[in-house]
């Protein structure tokens, strides 16, 4: 049964619709969630409840709630099971070590959350409303944040508490045209390592056959039809032995543009950061930002040009390529040991985590878990 813990939400006014709670009840027994979070697979052991708001063209947003984890109901001529008319977002909330709840630059999502939606012709979520829901999450789900790594003992897997806020169309109608109704949620689930290694280096694959993003297409927007469109050149990855894959241009097929779900940096052996320029085709990742500031600050140069197939081999025959590194927020930052494609590929350095990719690794889960100053403000605490 659900209790509820706050009154009914008043009408919408122009800072949107109060959070009504109606939480689970029992709720989860100490032991069993203890068992949960010992070593969840990513994206597979889900908290007690999420966050819901709907948006109707004639209402707009109304009807926040935070209420059990459960299955949503849809009609089965809703849109987006139809044209596809969805978008998500990824964010983790850390564990302090004085127990704080902090978010990592969650603002840099609600904006990215509002250009995905306009992208895909549906209601930007007003940011100040995203911010809340993933606040109300955290703070009835609190317990099923992972603590931090012990103190001098970093740990590889960095548990977090990763959050998935999605908005899809739910207006019954076989219509081609934008819905008129909306379901915005957030759900949590808590994490460790994203790939199977920790942070040992992956081998990726770079796929000459598929393509992820076109120009005029979605490339910029974080909608589930990118993904999709991917999943081939992940089995295509997998069936050879390696643990990403690698996309190129669409149009020559020579310039190296993002991996499947995060950006690619390069090392040279003067200490630059090179890496693809954003363009219409390239997710801008948080993440990525994140690592050129924190590059540039510990005295890094950075550039951001194309870089292509051909210069990658080059550059790792001659030594000058040092290291690479695939950076996302589930991927934190990760070490890439090796290319390989059908045609050919080269080992990255020596083939294990270089000195600059272990530094920004460090230099960003520091201030994710307020174990260093936030000169640059980009955590937010839940209170």
């Amino acid at each position: 049964m659900d209790t509820t813990h706050r009154a009914p939400a008043p009408p919408a006014g122009p800072d949107g619709p109060a959070f009504v709670r109606r939480l689970a009840a029992p709720r989860t027994p100490p032991d069993e969630r203890a068992t949960l979070l010992a070593n969840p697979v990513f994206g597979t052991v889900f908290t007690e409840h999420m966050v819901t708001i709907r948006h109707t063209t004639s209402k707009g947003w109304h009807d926040a709630v935070v209420e059990p984890f459960a299955p949503l109901t849809l009609s089965p001529a809703a849109s987006v099971l139809h044209y596809g008319q969805e978008v998500f977002e990824g964010l983790k909330a850390y564990r302090a070590a004085d127990g704080r709840a902090l978010l990592f630059r969650p603002e840099a999502n609600a904006r990215r959350f509002r250009r995905s939606a306009r992208r895909l012709s549906m209601p930007p979520l007003p940011e100040h409303l995203f911010l809340a829901a993933l606040g109300e999450l955290v703070d009835v789900d609190r317990d099923w944040l992972p603590g931090p790594p012990a103190a001098g003992h970093p740990s590889a897997a960095e548990p977090s508490l990763y959050l998935r806020p999605f908005m899809v169309a739910t207006e019954p109608s076989l219509g081609v045209r934008p819905a008129a109704e909306y379901l915005f949620c957030v759900i949590a689930c808590p994490v460790g390592a994203h790939f199977a290694g920790g942070t040992a280096p992956i081998t990726v694959w770079i796929a000459d056959d598929y393509s992820r993003a076109a120009p005029g297409g979605t490339g910029t927007a974080k909608c589930g039809g990118n993904y999709a469109a991917a999943m081939a050149a992940h089995a295509q990855a997998a069936d050879a032995g390696c643990d990403q894959v690698v996309f190129l241009d669409a149009t020559e097929r020579s310039r190296i543009e993002e991996l499947g779900g995060m950006n690619i940096f390069f090392v040279l052996d003067d200490g630059t950061l090179l890496t693809p320029p954003l363009t219409d085709t390239i997710l801008p990742g948080v993440t990525r930002d994140a690592v050129i500031t924190l590059a540039a600050s510990a005295g890094h140069r950075v550039v951001q040009r194309p870089y292509t197939r051909e210069e990658l081999y080059d550059a790792a025959d001659s030594g000058r390529l040092r290291e690479a590194f695939a950076c996302g927020t589930a991927a934190v930052v990760t070490p890439i040991g090796a290319v390989r494609s059908a045609r050919g590929g080269c080992t990255i350095g020596d083939g294990n985590t270089g000195p600059v990719t272990a530094r920004l690794r460090t230099l960003l889960t520091d201030i994710q878990y307020g174990r260093s100053p936030d000169t640059h403000h980009w955590t937010r605490c839940v209170p």
